[in-house]
This record gives C-alpha cells, sequence and structure tokens, in this order.
C-alpha cells in the first residue's frame, strides 16, 4: 500500500521537519552563505508551497547532497533514499490522493523538482521520469489498473520506466516499430528501445508499441511488469551524467503482455506519449533549473573567497557582470517554467508551446549557467571533488531527451507559422 499523502501531509512534514537555510555544502573551504534575494526560489509562493519546498529543499541538502558524488562515480541507484522521498509524498506528486498521489499541480511539481535538484540532479532527474509514468496510468487508466500500479508506485515500492525511443527512432517517435499483436487476451510484443532510464532495474515498463498501421494513430500504449517472459535488457550504458540512474536497451522478443494492460483504446499510444511528455519538459527543466540554482550560489561563493591579483576575484567588474548574467538567466528560466506549469495545469490553447518554450529556454540556459559557474572556479571545476563540474555533465543531456531543443524549435516555429 502506499504510504504517501495529500498536500495537507507534505505541509505538516514541512512544519516540523524543515531546514530554514537553503544552503549546500559542496565546496571545501568554502564559509556558506543564505540565498540572495534576486534569485530566492521561494518568492511568489503560497505558504503551502513555501512548506513543501523547503521540505525538499531539506531532503536535498541532508539525503542527496552529501552522497550525489558518489552515486556518480559509483554509479549507484539510491533506491532507498528514492523511497524515503516518496514518505514525504514525493513519488507521485500529481498522482491522485485515492491511489497514494499527493495531489499537488503541475507548478507544485515543478518547484518540488527544482528543489531537490540541488541536491542531485540525476536522482531528481529519474523521479520525474518516474513520476510521469505513474500520471499517465492514473490518468488514462482504468480503475483496476490505477489500483493495481499507482500505490506501488507512488511509495516507490516499486520504479517505473518511459519507454519510447528506439535505435531508429528517436525524434521521430511516431515512426517506432515495435510490435503488438493481438493474440486472444494477450499481445506478443516484439521490438526494442533504447536509452530507457532504469531500464533493467525497474518493475513497472510504460510501452509504446504499433498495434496498428503506420504513423501515430497506430501507436498503442502497454504497461508490461518485469519478470514478463520474452522481456530482457541490454548492457548497462556508460555515460558522461546521470549515472546514478541505470540505462538500458529494454528487449521485447515474443513478450506476452495481457490486454488488460494497455492504457486507453487500441491508437491512443501517441496521444498518451506526447501527454506525458508536455508535463515531463516541465519536469526536466525544473531540474535544470535547480543545478543553476546551486551553481549560480556555488560561483558566488567561490569569487567571494579566492584571491588573485592581491584581491578577491568577487573584485573583479567581468565576472560581477558575468555573475549577474547567471543571476538573470537563472530567473528568466524559473519565470518562464512556471508560468508554462501553470498553462498546462490549466489545459490553456498555449499550454504545449510554451512546454516547449520552457524546456528549450530553460535547459539551454541553465546549461550555459553551470558551464560559466565552473569556468569561475577556474582547474578546480574541473575536479570531480567540486560539485559544479556534475552539475554540468548531469543537466547536458536534458538538452536532448524529453524531445531534443530542436524539436522543441520545430513545435514553436510551427504554431506560430500555422497562426499567421
Amino acid at each position: 500500500m502506499a504510504t504517501v499523502g495529500p498536500l495537507a501531509r507534505i505541509a505538516r512534514l514541512g512544519c516540523s521537519h524543515i531546514c530554514r537555510n537553503h544552503r549546500l555544502i559542496f565546496n571545501r573551504n568554502v564559509q556558506r552563505r543564505g540565498i540572495a534575494s534576486c534569485i530566492d526560489p521561494s518568492y511568489g509562493l503560497t505558504d503551502e508551497q513555501k512548506e513543501f519546498q523547503k521540505v525538499a529543499f531539506d531532503f536535498a541538502a541532508n539525503e542527496m547532497a552529501p552522497h550525489m558524488a558518489e552515486w556518480d562515480q559509483k554509479e549507484i541507484f539510491p533506491v532507498e533514499t528514492m523511497r524515503k522521498a516518496a514518505q514525504l509524498g514525493f513519488g507521485g506528486i500529481y498522482v491522485q490522493p485515492d491511489v497514494g498521489g499527493s495531489g499537488l499541480s503541475r507548478l507544485d511539481t515543478s518547484i518540488i523538482f527544482e528543489a531537490l535538484s540541488t541536491g542531485c540532479v540525476s536522482t531528481t532527474a529519474y523521479i520525474s521520469i518516474h513520476n510521469m509514468c505513474a500520471w499517465m496510468i492514473d490518468t488514462f487508466g482504468n480503475t483496476e489498473q490505477r489500483e493495481k500500479f499507482c500505490p506501488d508506485l507512488c511509495s516507490m515500492e516499486k520504479f517505473a520506466s518511459y519507454c519510447l525511443t528506439e535505435p531508429g527512432s528517436g525524434s521521430d517517435a511516431a515512426s517506432l516499430l515495435t510490435s503488438a499483436q493481438l493474440k486472444g487476451d494477450h499481445y506478443l510484443l516484439n521490438g526494442s528501445k533504447a536509452f530507457i532510464s532504469g531500464g533493467g532495474d525497474t518493475d513497472v515498463y510504460v510501452v509504446m508499441c504499433r498495434t496498428g498501421g503506420k504513423g501515430p494513430k497506430g501507436i498503442s500504449c502497454l504497461v508490461v511488469e518485469k519478470g514478463t517472459p520474452g522481456l530482457s535488457f541490454g548492457k548497462k550504458e556508460k555515460k558522461v551524467g546521470w549515472n546514478s540512474q541505470p540505462t538500458r536497451a529494454v528487449i521485447f522478443e515474443d513478450c506476452a503482455v495481457p490486454v488488460a494492460n494497455r492504457l486507453g483504446v487500441e491508437g491512443q499510444g501517441f496521444n498518451i506519449a506526447m501527454k506525458g511528455l508536455n508535463g515531463g519538459r516541465i519536469n526536466i527543466a525544473s531540474c535544470s533549473l535547480g543545478a543553476a540554482h546551486a551553481s549560480v550560489q556555488l560561483a558566488r561563493d567561490h569569487l567571494l573567497v579566492r584571491k588573485q591579483f592581491g584581491e578577491s576575484l568577487s573584485n573583479n567588474q567581468f565576472l560581477q557582470f558575468k555573475l549577474a548574467e547567471m543571476a538573470t538567466k537563472l530567473v528568466a528560466s524559473r519565470l518562464l517554467v512556471r508560468e508554462a506549469a501553470t498553462a498546462l495545469q490549466e489545459n490553456r490553447a498555449d499550454a504545449v508551446t510554451l512546454c516547449s518554450m520552457a524546456k528549450l529556454f530553460a535547459t539551454d540556459e541553465c546549461f550555459n549557467v553551470c558551464n560559466q559557474a565552473l569556468q569561475m572556479h577556474g582547474g578546480y571545476g574541473y575536479l570531480k571533488d567540486y560539485a559544479v563540474q556534475q552539475f554540468v555533465r548531469d543537466i547536458r543531456v536534458h538538452q536532448i531527451l524529453e524531445g531534443t531543443n530542436e524539436v522543441m524549435r520545430m513545435i514553436i516555429s510551427r504554431n506560430l507559422l500555422s497562426e499567421s
């Protein structure tokens, strides 16, 4: 059974378990300082949102940040830490409470993922994918499917993976080839999926497959459980970042999946996949915000203590201006991401385009912020003793996944030109 509760539970936890100073301890021999007011992520939030933001910051600082480097270097999938996060309600943040979710909004979710990412981007990114899968089952599943899968996903007793990308179909997702042939009360699933986060270590696979003809209308969505005969996995990929979550190919060879595990009707799969990705783009942009927020703080603190040419680097006007630009990019990205999250929650006509804009802008600009923070650290920034290099490595992939930023530009321009 799920152990998470709704917003009220998170708010209650926030009152007694928060750390009111959202400071990270990454750089050695640096006296930590509070958040500068101009980049404070709590501005504009309701009291309830501030409470669960504090819970997330506290969890990031105490349960994630101290282990971030070890998880990265040893490629540890921190299952127990994520289950602790689930006890706070972070396993099914925008899943409905009747199946164990927290029932929060898209904006609330963005706030939480931004805060968690200050402790470990890679782990938070996986949690965001897991949340997306749980939401898809909650939203498009029937009563039996929701009751079967969602409670264990929300408690993170079981973990989920999203299976869309294939070796031959990345950005052109509608051309996927994995097939599902109906045989009585089962589908026989054949094909493979590539770059699957959690692949091999997770328990539930939300799989897009072809049950009909070519194009998006021939795609359906099946939930495949680990241990199903015919389901296997490729080797664990060696990645630049995101090393606290395993990535493998997921392979189906006459994998028999019950018809009862199909979400929605045949032919609805591509629509389900895209609706999931709209939220996924907000989630991954929010993870980039957390990395940029932490990196701005790290860079600021380094400038204040590092001396060259007889004075603190913070006295160098060029570096002052660079830091100002970094802070501006961070806040601009945050405002756009939160506006897109609100639009998606309200099902506004501009939601899809805003989600694409937010993903494009935030992942590009936040990477630039982290990269500039590394540059400000000089040679120290290139050492794995310093967290800034891991933020750079972990968020680089955000410009590629959940739809490449080139595809985001296509979506935005298509909207502009279709309405001209």
